[in-house]
């Protein structure tokens, strides 16, 4: 506690993610109205309760110095392994997969919470290899460690979390120092085995087949993305025409909040959490989207700076992580709300609604500012 200098606090960083996450709950509030469900399932209120923990974790988190996570680092990974290992064997399938821990009405999903675990214990390895990054043998054992979280999280099943996690490695490897070349050797490997395993996925597809390790709904997706049919009343394909057309109806300005009739007559479906990006784009226009993004960009910018303040490499890898997590949720979000990428349950960051997924972009934000409290040079 006595190297913390309130000076160094990014109230600017603060100020963004405050005004995101107070746009988000007005804008899920919207979203639901005239859904009975939701709206006896207290979504909003939820989401506030939520928020309000998280500025408080956020704050907490930014007090304790962030070397302290690089010793408990293992430990965490560890419980975090166990507690994805006990809800696949033991929990009860929610939603259809075994993701969520039930706490009384609230639901609590661990491998959200592994995003910022894999920046930790990631960021804690590269640092201490620092000088041995471009060894092969480092790479292959930040890939092991990686993989050991990401095989129980993709049995739950949750595709779209373990890609998170898998891009989170791939930035913290190129942040800490590897060859470019390498970098680019593997993604292209990475790319050659997805062109070869999709399409013998595809010949062999069978819908009734649940037993391996991507599930026949995943497939869907992609199967709906690469060749759409346009006259599909229903599933991916109808959400996202729905969500294309509530964007194109928004205009420049948008129809006013509480009056997109895309949002409101409910021809939008997950309205208030995939697709809340094109609810508030009918709501607010382009210039109203284009705020939010602009938002994201500058909280993006700004843990990015973090990590160049940073007075070492471990706080710098966990800022930087930070700042991938945020940027790939968003891109992918978007991407998927526009029709330039498959439909995924990522979240819009601080907007969506979902306690887990705000608690732990809290966590991150608390982290990075932990990073500039502790930073050696002020920067006006």
């Amino acid at each position: 506690m006595r190297n913390i200098s309130w000076r160094h606090f990014d109230f600017w960083l603060l100020g963004a993610v405050a005004f995101l996450t107070i746009f988000g709950v007005t804008m899920i509030s919207s979203a639901i109205a005239g859904n009975i469900e939701l709206v006896e399932a207290n979504t909003v209120i939820k989401q506030i309760i939520f928020a309000g923990i998280g500025f408080v974790i956020l704050v907490i988190t930014a007090m304790i110095d962030y070397r302290y996570w690089g010793a408990l680092s293992s430990i965490l990974y560890l419980v975090m392994a166990g507690a994805l290992a006990v809800l696949f064997l033991f929990g009860g399938a929610l939603f259809g997969s075994s993701r969520w821990f039930s706490v009384g009405p609230i639901l609590i999903q661990p491998s959200e919470f592994a995003k910022i675990i894999i920046i930790l214990i990631l960021a804690n390895f590269f640092s201490q290899n620092i000088d041995n990054i471009k060894k092969p043998i480092t790479v292959l054992r930040s890939l092991v460690v990686t993989f050991f979280i990401i095989v129980w999280i993709i049995l739950q099943p949750d595709l779209s979390t373990s890609i998170v996690i898998l891009v989170l490695w791939f930035a913290l490897l190129w942040a800490s120092g590897l060859d470019v070349k390498l970098l680019l050797i593997a993604g292209g490997a990475g790319l050659g085995v997805i062109g070869i395993g999709l399409p013998l996925m595809m010949l062999n597809y069978d819908p009734e087949n649940t037993s391996g390790l991507i599930k026949p709904y995943q497939l869907d997706r992609v199967i709906n993305f690469l060749f759409p049919d346009p006259n599909a009343s229903f599933g991916a394909i109808y959400n996202v025409q729905q969500a294309l057309i509530s964007i194109g109806e928004g205009g420049w300005f948008g129809q006013g909040y509480g009056s997109g009739s895309q949002v409101q007559l409910r021809f939008l479906k997950v309205r208030h959490s995939d697709f809340i990006f094109s609810a508030l784009s009918e709501e607010f226009g382009f210039i109203g989207a284009t705020v939010v993004i602009a938002t994201l960009a500058f909280i993006i910018a700004r843990c990015l700076r973090a990590a160049r303040l940073s007075s070492d490499t471990y706080g710098a890898l966990i800022a930087y992580g930070a700042a991938t997590l945020i940027s790939f949720q968003t891109i992918v979000n978007i991407g998927m709300n526009l029709n330039l990428l498959p439909v995924t349950g990522l979240t819009l960051p601080f907007v969506s609604y979902g306690g887990s997924s705000l608690i732990t972009l809290f966590i991150a934000i608390g982290l990075v500012e932990s990073v500039l409290l502790r930073h050696k040079d002020l920067e006006f």
